[in-house]
């Protein structure tokens, strides 16, 4: 049986507060670097202004120029690019996660907000979770607080393959951040990938990065070293994971859950 596999970037960076233009540039370099090389680019959470409660002045419609700028290059350079940017829909204001391929593009809504850095008063919160397929795996996509609630994260049957969460989690609560994901790993039996920024923003928190990819084992498949500017790339195998839950499967003995 062929081997189904999954070439994944993680890109870890300083993003510069509140300059689409900058991090558009950026990543847009990168993305032209790993052309040919990988089939997702993960970026970490408002990749092109920083966690910034000023959804008024920088939020965009779905035709704005960063989603217009993202299918540009997943369709010229076939790659599929995920993260989350400042979505204005129809005069509500979402840290909205998106998911673009050459073919199709996929949004969540982030549900839970972190209310400690105010931004329930600036953006709504979603209520539907996204699970798509891309190339083979099934892969759910979440954003930086979410992370901290497992029954949202809960993989019911083995509903997806690969559990993204794109982030800005500040250096202060670094231990959270690789207890957590190592955890989402373990009790959903599947690949879990967080990827964090660098450097400090404009309300003067520093965050260390510490991005990874974490296999169903709990093992880290990779991490990136803290206050690093690096992308790096990882293959993932879903036929290997399909092994391991056939061989341990703990997931048939999962208890359900129903969110309200």
């Amino acid at each position: 049986m062929e081997d189904v596999v999954l070439r994944v970037s993680l890109v870890q960076y300083d993003i510069v507060w509140e300059n689409k233009r900058a991090n558009l540039d950026y990543v847009k370099t990168k993305i032209e670097e790993l052309a040919g090389h990988t089939d997702l680019v993960i970026l970490p959470e408002m990749f092109s202004t920083g966690f910034t409660m000023n959804s008024h002045n920088l939020a965009e419609p779905i035709n704005g120029p960063t989603i217009s700028a993202l299918k540009q290059w997943s369709q010229t350079y076939d790659v599929a690019i995920c993260g989350s940017y400042i979505a204005n829909d129809n005069n509500e204001y979402y840290n909205r996660g998106f998911f673009i391929t050459p073919q199709n593009e996929y949004y969540y809504d982030k549900r839970h907000l972190f209310r400690m850095g105010s931004e329930p008063q600036s953006f709504s919160a979603g209520e539907k979770r996204l699970i798509l397929e891309h190339k083979g795996f099934n892969i759910c996509l979440l954003i930086c607080y979410d992370l901290r609630f497992p029954v949202w994260s809960r993989n019911a049957d083995n509903e997806y393959d690969l559990l993204i969460y794109s982030a800005n989690w500040p250096a202060s609560r670094s231990k959270v951040w690789n207890a957590l994901l190592t955890a989402r790993a373990l009790e959903n039996m599947t690949y879990v990938c967080g990827v964090n920024r660098i450097g400090t923003d404009g309300n003067g928190l520093n965050y260390s990065g510490e991005s990874k990819l974490i296999d169903a084992r709990g093992n880290e498949v990779l991490t990136i070293g803290e206050n690093i500017e690096q992308t790096y790339t990882i293959l993932i195998s879903k036929t290997e994971l399909d092994q391991f839950r056939i061989k341990f499967p703990v997931w048939k003995d999962a208890d359900k859950f129903e969110i309200k």
